[in-house]
């Protein structure tokens, strides 16, 4: 841990170099992606908090770190002896990062930030607080790079074409749509920095973030053609062909920076500010006219068309069969073998392979056994990882990205003997996730409105969990994915009407520290009920199918409606899972899947 206390102390030296009073280190690439190659990581090297979520803030005699409910825990013990304090976000007298800068940075001072990591909404906000204080923004240098002698390289990793079995739609259709609300808006080029928005529109993907099958890259898009800019070696042959087809010229990846400078006041540049990062919006000429609106490609990717959906589906069969054989697997040979969270983690991921279609894991995994179920994102490393015994719970929160799409699900298992507590608590877990499933709603209503439907059978017990209920879901692309998702309280994200076809994630929990956690999530496909003189009616399709724990279920505490819902879901999850099981794995779900 002096380690990070030394890497810190010589950050500080470095910002006096620069003139910087305080210095902010975000979780970021320069495309605001969730996930991040190891080039990016620059937070991690400087705090040695490895959670996905976090913003570091260095002043000249101080380092702080911000991360939200999922990673209190996690963050704590990694931070321990560092000299970094924890700023729990959202907890009682926790300022947030804003509220922080204005009391900390004096008359005058200056704050420094590497502007391609942070986004340009985010980045206005800062240069207000600094204006107020007569103060200075530096957005110029990226100070970590100074300081990092061995960081790894930027990825160059292949580029790949999605073909049109997969896509559904052509490229020449995408940009059709994306021109017509150009058009609306009366923008004759649209800059876009987000990676899985330029991937969708191009029908393309690499493996340059960690996890999400996206490309590094930046695209300008006019009426007649397309600016992509991208290291040119990821792109074999068949790639350039398919872009020249499209109509879209390649250019160096970085030279994005010195094109945007360069843009003719007589255009009209349409930009969402919360999908580019502050150096490349201030990078264009002021005497430019700027339309700031959300990017259509948002909702276009969201809504998933026919051949997606039906991808997607067989996708969920191929990860629920995987999932299945881990469930016997693990059921069988607890207590025989050694086995521990990673080495259990590392057997899905092998059942995984085994489908046909399977590329890599969507996302970290998450195997937690016991008290690290209550870590919310868990993840273990080899100081961490224990040997699973048979008894107790085990949370797995994984995915995996196919061909035919990405998944993600969460199963809590029991390995043995549970107690009473923690089978009341898997069974609310399990009778929210199912009810919200079986919820039929008007349209019009947003993730916001739904979310206290999955909260009821908690908030009953006077329990809660500190996360949303369920987040989008891309297609082969960012495991989460705007704008739809579950969650009760109000933030821009949340606010957007559920559509036809679109995905999103139903997984309810609950984390009591030192002890246990419970997560149970399945994905849900958006869909259309009946349509009369009251509106249109919604429901969902459930695509997951992996049974529910039946050792941990108390089945005294459910009612008759809550038992059918239960015993309906297993009947499905047998039908579809088990033409692809041996004998021995079937008769094992039959048990599974038995009615409560």
């Amino acid at each position: 841990m002096n380690q990070i206390a030394d890497r810190i102390a010589n950050f500080q030296e470095l910002m006096k170099k620069h003139k910087i009073d305080a210095y902010i280190v975000p979780t970021a690439d320069y495309h605001q992606s969730e996930y991040v190659g190891d080039y990016f990581k620059e937070r991690e090297f400087l705090t040695g908090f490895t959670g996905s979520a976090g913003t570091a803030v260095v002043t000249k005699n101080s380092a702080y770190l911000w991360t939200d409910g999922r990673y209190f825990l996690q963050a704590a013990t990694q931070l321990k002896g560092t000299g970094v304090q924890l700023m729990k976000m959202g907890e009682p007298e926790v300022p947030t990062i804003e509220e922080f800068l204005k009391a900390e940075l004096k008359e005058n001072e200056v704050l420094g930030f590497d502007g391609r990591t942070i986004g340009e909404q985010e980045g206005e906000q800062f240069a207000e607080i600094v204006e107020e204080k007569n103060g200075n923004i530096v957005y110029e240098y990226d100070l970590l790079g100074e300081l990092w002698s061995n960081r790894p390289e930027m990825s160059k990793k292949p580029a790949f074409l999605l073909p049109l079995n997969y896509a559904g739609e052509s490229v020449e259709s995408k940009l059709t749509r994306v021109r017509k609300v150009m058009k609306e808006h009366k923008a004759t080029m649209q800059i876009l920095a987000s990676l899985d928005d330029i991937d969708w529109m191009l029908n393309i993907r690499g493996d340059d973030v960690e996890y999400s099958p996206l490309l590094l890259s930046y695209a300008i898009v006019k009426m007649d053609e397309v600016e992509l800019y991208v290291d040119a070696e990821k792109l074999d042959e068949e790639l350039k062909k398919h872009l020249q087809d499209s109509h879209v010229k390649v250019y160096a990846y970085d030279s994005i920076y010195q094109r945007v400078k360069e843009i003719s006041e007589n255009e009209t540049v349409m930009v969402d500010p919360r999908q580019v990062n502050y150096a490349l919006f201030n990078n264009i000429p002021k005497e430019v006219k700027v339309v700031k609106e959300e990017n259509p490609i948002i909702l276009m990717k969201a809504v998933k068309n026919d051949i997606e959906v039906e991808n997607i589906r067989n996708a969920h069969i191929k990860d629920g069969v995987a999932h299945t054989k881990y469930m016997y697997w693990l059921k069988k040979h607890v207590g025989k073998e050694k086995i521990t969270e990673i080495s259990a983690s590392d057997k899905l991921a092998a059942f995984r392979a085994e489908q046909e279609g399977y590329l890599w894991p969507s996302f970290g995994p998450i195997s937690a056994y016991k008290e690290h179920g209550a870590i919310v994102h868990y993840s273990a490393t080899e100081e961490t990882d224990v040997e699973l015994r048979p008894e107790g719970l085990l949370l797995s929160d994984t995915g995996g990205n196919y061909w035919e799409g990405s998944t993600d699900i969460t199963r809590t298992i029991a390995l043995g003997e549970v107690s009473a507590e923690e089978k009341r608590h898997f069974t609310t877990v399990a009778i929210s996730m199912l009810k919200l499933a079986e919820t039929t709603f008007l349209y019009g209503c947003t993730g916001m409105n739904l979310d206290c439907i999955a909260r009821e059978p908690f908030w009953r017990q006077h329990l809660n969990y500190n996360h949303g209920t369920g987040h989008g879901v891309g297609y082969l692309a960012n495991i989460h994915e705007e704008p739809q998702r579950f969650q009760w309280k109000f933030n821009q994200d949340n606010n957007h009407p559920l559509e036809e076809h679109m995905v999103i994630t139903d997984e309810p929990g609950l984390y009591i520290e030192g002890s246990h956690g419970v997560r149970i999530e399945n994905e849900l496909l958006v869909k259309k009920d009946v349509s009369n003189e009251y509106g249109q009616f919604m429901k969902f399709e459930i695509l997951t199918f992996v049974p529910i724990d039946l050792d941990a279920i108390d089945a005294t505490i459910m009612t008759t409606e809550e038992k059918e819902l239960l015993n309906a879901y297993h009947k499905d999850v047998y039908s579809i899972v088990s033409p692809y099981l041996n004998d021995e794995e079937k008769e094992w779900l039959k048990l599974y899947t038995r009615e409560v």
